[in-house]
């Protein structure tokens, strides 16, 4: 399983965030792209093949779901984020809420 650390996600990745709205909604980094992990299968279209895409969830379990998904469809630009939005968040790197409320990591 390709991975990556948070401290080694470039600034120009594809992050792509496949959470729960509710998860979303509370705290996710900013520039991402929120696509549910039940979604990924009718929206593929919409994931970069020419771009590094870091998928995202909240401790790694479903992106790296995504990520062996993502592979067998033929992708080959995508990496799992290790440990997820918390292990994000607990590197210090940036999260913004949707709903006025301090950013958090559900």
């Amino acid at each position: 399983m390709p991975q990556v650390t948070a401290s080694q996600v470039e600034p120009d990745a594809y992050l792509l965030d496949v959470r729960e709205t509710d998860e979303w909604t509370a705290g996710h980094a900013p520039g991402a792209h929120h696509m549910p992990m039940m979604e990924v299968p009718a929206r593929i279209a919409e994931i970069p093949t020419d771009t590094d895409v870091v998928v995202v969830c909240r401790v790694g379990g479903r992106s790296s779901q995504v990520v062996s998904y993502l592979l067998g469809n033929g992708w080959e630009n995508v990496r799992n984020l290790d440990g997820g939005m918390q292990s994000w968040a607990g590197a210090g790197r940036e999260v913004i809420s949707e709903d006025g409320q301090p950013a958090r990591v559900l």
